[in-house]
């Protein structure tokens, strides 16, 4: 969370053609690191694969490293785990979801994502679990255009979550970002809406719903970074970075493989009021 009142940036094309280079290196890297997630391999393995790859493929920079003292260039949470997993000696089991969350900078600019991975073989529950999430943030997504709340996109969030019998994590939330890795505005996932930050082009920021399925309570552990779903129910999350344009809102963090399995995320389409896609 954000402290403190700073200006909302409406970014000129030039600017928004550097976030999007570094938007898109984030997203590179969640792809590469797909094809090694898989039961056996620790989170340790996975961050430094996706730190080498950045460091010598990328010639960016890992903006996570030394972020408020975090020593990890990922943040790899499994199962029950929030977010802000530290990447350790664990090793992942047949069946474990994980998120992994990764940032670069490249030219002063930073570009910040996460997707959703699965270990072998979840069970349904897992899965529905991280489809439901998906479409909570495609929702989210789909609402931003000119003129539309942050509310609004809090609101199409909530709703897909909370139908499923799912809840959504309130003390995390996205975040406009740019040269500053975490500035205003703060993109709560939930909401009413019509209330809040009214969108206008050139606004960048993260939509990244945190989705429980068990209650929302969350806590910090020891490490001073781990947070985990209080009753230690399964947590998933997906993230990108988004720029409201004049007749809607461009992902900055597209992926390079596609869509995959899920649903493709497409502006000037309603958030849907049924049950989620599955």
């Amino acid at each position: 969370m954000m402290r403190g009142k700073r200006r909302i940036k409406l970014r000129s094309a030039e600017e928004i053609a550097m976030a999007r280079q570094a938007g898109a290196l984030a997203a590179e890297v969640l792809e590469m690191i797909a094809a090694h997630v898989a039961p056996g391999v620790t989170t340790d393995e996975l961050d430094r694969l996706c730190h080498d790859f950045i460091v010598n493929v990328q010639r960016a920079t890992p903006a996570n490293i030394g972020y408020h003292g975090y020593p990890k260039t990922i943040c790899a949470s499994v199962n029950e785990v929030i977010c802000h997993g530290i990447p350790s000696g664990r090793r992942l089991a047949d069946g474990d979801i994980i998120n992994i969350d990764v940032a670069v900078i490249k030219d002063g600019w930073y570009g910040d994502s996460s997707r959703m991975y699965f270990a072998g073989q979840p069970n349904a529950h897992a899965r529905h679990l991280v489809q439901t999430t998906y479409e909570a943030m495609r929702a989210g997504i789909q609402a931003v255009h000119p003129g539309a709340t942050l509310g609004d996109v809090g609101h199409a969030i909530q709703s897909v979550a909370e139908r499923e019998g799912f809840s959504i994590v309130r003390e995390y939330c996205g975040h406009g970002i740019g040269r500053i890795y975490h500035d205003e505005p703060q993109v709560l996932h939930y909401g009413r809406s019509g209330t809040g930050l009214t969108l206008a082009p050139g606004m960048i920021f993260t939509i990244e719903p945190m989705v429980n399925a068990g209650r929302p309570e969350t806590k910090e552990l020891a490490d001073g970074w781990t947070v985990v779903t209080k009753d230690r129910s399964l947590s998933a999350q997906w993230e990108h970075m988004v720029v409201v344009t004049q007749d809607g809102f461009e992902i900055l963090t597209p992926w390079p493989d596609g869509h995959g399995d899920y649903a493709p995320i497409q502006a000037g389409v309603a958030p849907a009021t049924g049950a989620a896609a599955m």
